[in-house]
């Protein structure tokens, strides 16, 4: 009897003792969460941003300005309107929206590049990389209590894009947004390089069909009293940089690659 109660705590302290050693050797387990600032859209130049709207869209909208606006949660009152770490204008992304009817309307926000200039200018899509491996996005939203909710497309490796929902739009002011990746999105695979990082295609703002579509006000007030407006800062992602370092490890960064193996190189 005793040797058995012997066994039994012998081999308890042996599975203790491997549940405590795991993780130094399981590398994968490991992780390195920081919170990357992707756009802070106090630069309209270093990343430009274009609108679409869908069917029902009021003539001339939807619209996009950078105004010099900010949530004081974020950056306090600061009345010169700069950034205290970087010196730069504080910037955020106002889009003005309208339709001539109510439906599940919808306007999307793109990310994009710019060539030409005013009535000349035109956009192109293109999708930003998102650092690490991504486990939430978030970002400051600012909204006239309307009813309406924020999604935002991703896409992975293979292609496929996932709609991440950001939340409902019905607050007054300043909101913080947090938009949670469901696991199933694939940010690594078996081969090196393992990790494959996730874009960011668009954010899609959805109307409701019992709510709104232009701002109750007075009769024959100008579009711009008769617009509804939502503003967005400081875009985030909460995200795992840690990478295992391994013997050779520098041969599968994409400068190499391009260096030794691109369309340049002699066969």
């Amino acid at each position: 009897m005793k040797q058995r109660v012997v066994k039994a705590f012998s081999l308890l302290f042996v599975f203790l003792f491997l549940l405590c050693v795991a993780p130094a050797f399981g590398d994968e387990e490991t992780t390195n969460l920081e919170s990357l600032v992707v756009q802070d859209f106090d630069d309209p130049e270093a990343q430009p941003w274009f609108v679409i709207g869908s069917k029902f869209a009021t003539a001339g909208y939807p619209k996009l300005n950078f105004v010099k606006t900010w949530p004081t949660a974020l950056h306090g009152v600061n009345p010169e309107g700069k950034d205290a770490r970087t010196g730069s204008e504080l910037r955020s992304l106002g889009v003005a929206m309208m339709f001539d009817r109510k439906e599940y309307n919808w306007v999307d926000i793109i990310p994009g590049t710019k060539s030409g200039s005013g009535e000349d200018v035109t956009y192109q899509p293109a999708e930003i990389d998102l650092p690490g491996r991504v486990s939430q996005i978030d970002m400051w939203i600012w909204s006239g209590n309307y009813n309406y909710y924020i999604e935002a497309y991703i896409r992975d490796y293979t292609g496929i894009v996932h709609i991440v929902p950001m939340g409902n739009l019905n607050h007054i002011g300043w909101k913080h947004f947090r938009g949670r990746l469901p696991d199933n999105i694939p940010q690594a695979r078996k081969y090196l390089p393992k990790r494959e990082s996730l874009t960011l295609v668009k954010f899609r703002i959805w109307t409701r069909p019992t709510e709104v579509v232009a701002a109750p006000t007075r009769s024959g007030a100008p579009d711009h009293e008769r617009a509804i407006y939502f503003y967005f800062d400081h875009f985030k992602v909460l995200t795992d940089t840690f990478e295992s370092l391994y013997d050779g490890d520098s041969l599968t960064d994409p400068e190499f690659m391009e260096e030794t193996w691109g369309a340049g190189t002699s066969n």
